[in-house]
């Protein structure tokens, strides 16, 4: 439609939407730099929103595959402290005791060997023990932790009689120990031992990443193990978590319950989620702020073209153009600035979703509430952000415009 045919419908008192829209694009695309820039003010906003929302409930979806596999049915018993502070022993058949309840799938225990220091070969000073601990295995410690194995293999049928060690992730990585093989020895306690094999971390007990495990068969003669464990792992069944819980302690120590601690390492998970959802409460606040501040450019833009464009708005209102009509057309070209912006910030910030947690091997998880809500965002700010100017602009004569032309 030519700029008479809209006063023509101007007189008749209705514009219709297609011409409010032609019109608007009309006025963005002979400001494109000017337009530019302002949108990108609006893009970086929700840019900002949308990858920060998409980051951490990619996150979040990465802690849920991995609590799905590993299960939130384990729980972690430590022996507790006594009136004088001093730590209780764990009874030395608590793994045992556990393992015949009934609502126990599965039980295991290590305990550790405290005066026993782990090394590479017989040649290291004793002081370069690299901080190993040497932990012995009591009861299905791979199958309650769901332990997976980087290279080698669980304890062989002969660690009764021949020394064998699993070697945690941060424990194999410190003595230099990438994969194992049929030969592969590291020394410990005075005397060499096979490694049988590496594990993967184990998320809900990393504090066994650092430790060298050894079976419990023979470690009291080989290590001086005294048969108390120092951690108890339970895994109980799926819709009997709370109640086994609440019994472990009983079980464990009918006389002095009081004297276990019991915990749920998926917790720990969940506390630390919850810190990184406080984090990202403070990332949004900080791309609000940009989102403000791309508003603020918006209304500048706009106040700064209806007074570039006054000759235009008054030779409209000598056509016959109303008020409401001018208002609606500055109205539409900020909506229409914001809506572009919006529509940049929401493909920015998918694109660097995407990016991040592909690199960090998480699954994508953009939230459509994210994306919506981004969109509707930039739709209130470009209302808001163009009103002032729009009505600005509906309230200039037609005579004080045409005389400054």
């Amino acid at each position: 439609m030519t700029a008479r045919g809209a006063e023509t419908s101007g007189r008749t008192g209705h514009v219709s939407a297609g011409d409010l829209l032609r019109l608007g694009f009309f006025g963005l695309r002979t400001r494109p730099t000017r337009v530019v820039l302002s949108a990108l003010g609006i893009a970086i906003g929700i840019a900002a929103m949308i990858a920060v929302v998409g980051i951490s409930s990619s996150s979040q979806a990465a802690l849920d595959r991995v609590l799905d596999g590993l299960g939130t049915n384990l729980l972690r018993a430590s022996p507790g402290e006594s009136y004088s502070g001093d730590a209780v022993p764990l009874p030395a058949e608590s793994v045992e005791m556990l393992d015949r309840r009934d609502d126990v799938e599965t039980a295991a225990g290590v305990g550790r060997v405290g005066d026993q220091k782990v090394y590479r070969t017989d040649r290291v000073p004793a002081a370069a023990s690299g901080g190993i601990g040497l932990d012995v295995v009591q009861g299905d410690l791979q199958g309650a932790l769901g332990a997976e194995l980087a290279s080698g293999c669980w304890f062989g049928p002969a660690a009764d009689q021949l020394p064998q060690v699993v070697l945690g992730a941060v424990a194999a990585a410190t003595l230099g120990l990438d994969h194992v093989d049929g030969d592969t020895r590291i020394w410990i306690g005075g005397r060499w031992v096979a490694v049988a094999g590496i594990l993967e971390p184990l998320p809900l007990a990393p504090d066994l990443d650092s430790s060298a495990l050894v079976p419990a068969a023979g470690a009291d003669r080989q290590f001086g193990f005294d048969g108390h464990p120092t951690q108890l792992f339970v895994r109980a069944a799926p819709d009997s978590v709370t109640a086994v819980r609440d019994l472990i302690a009983a079980t464990v120590s009918p006389s002095a319950p009081s004297d276990v601690s019991v915990a749920r390492p998926s917790d720990a998970l969940a506390a630390q989620q919850a810190t990184e959802d406080s984090f990202t409460g403070l990332l949004l606040g900080i791309g609000g702020v940009a989102l403000l501040v791309g508003g603020i450019g918006v209304a500048n833009t706009m106040v700064i073209t209806v007074l570039e464009r006054r000759a235009e708005v008054g030779v409209r209102r000598a056509l016959g153009a109303r008020r409401r009509h001018v208002r609606d057309q500055f109205l539409v070209e900020s909506l229409m600035l914001s809506s572009l912006g919006g529509a940049a910030g929401v493909a920015i910030g998918v694109v660097v979703t995407v990016v991040f947690a592909v690199s960090q091997g998480w699954p994508v998880s953009i939230p459509l509430w994210a994306a919506a809500g981004g969109l509707a965002a930039t739709v209130l700010i470009g209302g808001v952000s163009g009103l002032y100017p729009a009505s600005r602009a509906a309230r200039i004569p037609p005579t004080s415009a045409l005389a400054a032309t």
